[in-house]
């Protein structure tokens, strides 16, 4: 494939020029003028000078960081589409950023993909605070956990002081109510002193609805595509360039002013564009070339089961290097829950898990019930890193009716079963925050809008969205203050009981990970995988230079005799998840076993045994 030349993305926003000096630039080819206004006292009024394909500049004196400033189109006065900081909310004045920090992290390498133990986290109830700086004082806690890297929810300007971020308005703003983008900057520089990489979550294929003042600028959006959360972004029509030019330049904004190491591409499958020119793969060599060498990675979130938006450009894909990957999620949720309602109606089968397991997607062109079409094409060739998988993330807790986690369902047995499904994966294993200790709290969804019908809207969605999963009472009402309380993480607990066992436990398997070169994403790939549906068991052989192991996995209520097929020799058993160690019922294996061309093994019910072949 060859590409045009990728943009270079103009510098837009309020660009402070040290000692006194801000240089202001906007895309704005919609209005006739466009003015200056610095909110006072005392005010100022600066007429801003046209430049070609629609931009506005004006360079100004005596302006200091903090300085509040909108932008006149003539009949409204409107926040700068591309600020750095709305300490005032989504309505209020833009404000001017001091771009300097006392950075640290001079050394730090980023990790490649095979190496991310992503944990992901929302900032306003990981912590009773809802801040950046509350977030840093749990970093040693992840890192004694074995994470690698943390995904944290979108940051960009949302209305209010509570929201997933899906709602952002202001790209390039950090949310004020979590401390600002210096409060960010410490949080990342704290991260990467305790060797944690930053994955930012953001949202390129549709802004949120209240205080989305961008189409008084210029043609933002199209009406020839639709989002299931409204108009579509404009990147292959008219004015296009320009705003693929103001994305390309958030995501650079956040890889060298922040120091991210990845972005999660939020719905790449929404992202309306039918160009011969992605703007996906332009992102990408866009990013690359900014780079100065240091590792910067590209994660989709799509559930189309599409292998192109990681394929290399050269064979016809978009060229990310990542994308997650949710049929793991709903082969294991379906089996562990026996749930088949909504989108769970097309898995339950211990074959679609292998195949999931095996593959990356259980669904590479087969009939899926719930789409009523084929869905998906084949990974065939992709690198086992290049998928993230989960047994719980936002959205699959988020969107259930009471924001119910997995292990409130499936006990503590069960929950360790996944656990150990998704962290010896052959592939990027994702926790999300509070599983790893047993967490009690729901993650509800909660908006904090100002509009009373767009509340009311919000109230609706979420009915109709519970109805599909056959919830017959009211969910949660996101606009309550309490449905956000209710979300809170409480880690007072994490030292204590069961919640203590559970934390051990799955540091002992990310230890596993790390140690045994046959287990993630470092082993042979694809797995030898075998399902067994009289015993429901799922066995998986892998082997690397240096180690062999075999797992074996029982998803049933009974205690189980099993006969492995697996090379002859001695095994040695590095973790029972049965073990009264894990206050599991003590049954399963407890030293080590001969294989004679087969193992002869007892499970216990919804337990796991992970061996290595001795020798």
């Amino acid at each position: 494939m060859l590409s045009p030349i990728p943009l270079t993305p103009p510098e837009i926003g309020a660009i402070f020029l040290p000692p006194d000096r801000c240089q202001f630039r906007v895309w704005a080819p919609k209005p006739q003028r466009v003015a200056l206004r610095l909110v006072g006292p005392p005010e100022r009024v600066i007429p801003m000078t046209p430049e070609p394909d629609g931009y506005w500049v004006a360079t100004v004196d005596r302006v200091s960081p903090g300085t509040r400033y909108l932008f006149d189109l003539g009949h409204v006065r409107r926040p700068d589409p591309a600020s750095r900081w709305q300490p005032d909310g989504v309505h209020g004045p833009s404000a001017v950023v001091e771009p300097r920090f006392g950075w640290t992290d001079a050394g730090w390498v980023n990790p490649d993909l095979a190496d991310y133990i992503l944990y992901e986290l929302h900032i306003g109830t990981f912590t009773p605070e809802g801040t950046f700086d509350a977030a840093i004082r749990e970093l040693d806690r992840l890192q004694e956990l074995g994470i690698t890297a943390v995904e944290v929810m979108p940051i960009a300007q949302f209305p209010g002081g509570r929201n997933w971020g899906y709602d952002g308005v202001y790209p390039f703003a950090v949310q004020h109510s979590y401390g600002g983008p210096v409060g960010f900057k410490r949080f990342v520089n704290a991260c990467h002193s305790r060797g944690i990489a930053v994955v930012l979550d953001v949202v390129y294929n549709h802004l949120g609805p209240e205080g989305n003042y961008l189409r008084e600028f210029g043609p933002y959006f199209t009406t020839q595509y639709r989002t299931p959360w409204g108009d579509a972004l404009n990147f292959d029509g008219p004015g296009s360039d320009h705003v693929r030019g103001y994305f390309l330049a958030n995501a650079c904004y956040w890889q060298t002013e922040f120091h991210i190491d990845a972005l999660r591409l939020d719905a790449a499958n929404a992202i309306k564009d039918f160009s011969a020119y992605p703007f996906l793969t332009e992102l990408g060599e866009v990013t690359r070339s900014r780079g100065n060498g240091r590792k910067f990675h590209l994660i989709a979130e799509s559930d189309a089961n599409d292998s192109r938006f990681v394929q290399p450009i050269a064979a016809g894909g978009l060229g990310l290097d990542a994308q997650w990957a949710d049929d793991l999620h709903h082969s294991l949720h379906a089996l562990l829950t026996g749930d088949r309602c909504g989108f769970f109606a097309g898995f339950g089968g211990l074959g679609q898990l292998a195949r999931a397991y095996r593959n990356g997607y259980a669904y590479t062109g087969q009939y899926h019930p719930y789409r009523g079409r084929r869905h998906g094409n084949s990974p065939a060739g992709l690198h086992p890193w290049q998928f993230v998988v989960c047994s719980q993330n936002h959205d699959q807790i988020g969107n259930r009716p009471l924001g119910d986690r997995l292990h409130k369902t499936i006990g503590f047995e069960g929950h360790k079963l996944a656990a150990g499904l998704i962290l010896l994966s052959p592939f990027v294993p994702l926790l999300f925050m509070g599983e790893e200790y047993g967490e009690a709290a729901p993650f509800q969804y909660f908006v904090s809008h100002g509009d009373p019908q767009l509340v009311e809207a919000v109230r609706a969605g979420r009915r109709r969205e519970s109805a599909e999963f056959g919830w017959k009472g009211d969910p949660p009402d996101p606009q309550d203050e309490a449905t956000f309380r209710r979300s809170k993480l409480d880690m007072t607990k994490v030292r204590e009981g069961r919640a203590a066992i559970l934390h051990r436990f799955y540091q002992a398997l990310i230890r596993l990970r790390k140690e045994i070169p046959a287990l993630g994403c470092r082993g042979d790939f694809p797995p030898d995988v075998m399902g067994d549906e009289k015993h429901t068991t799922l066995t998986v052989r892998r082997t690397a230079p240096g180690s062999e192991v075999v797992m074996v996995y029982h998803l049933g209520n009974d205690r189980t005799d099993l006969r492995v097929s697996c090379p002859s020799g001695r095994w040695q058993p590095l973790l029972n998840s049965s073990a009264t160690e894990w206050d599991g019922p003590g049954a399963g294996v407890s030293g080590p076993v001969e294989s004679d061309g087969e193992l002869a093994l007892t499970v216990a019910p919804w337990s796991f045994v992970v061996l290595l072949r001795e020798g």
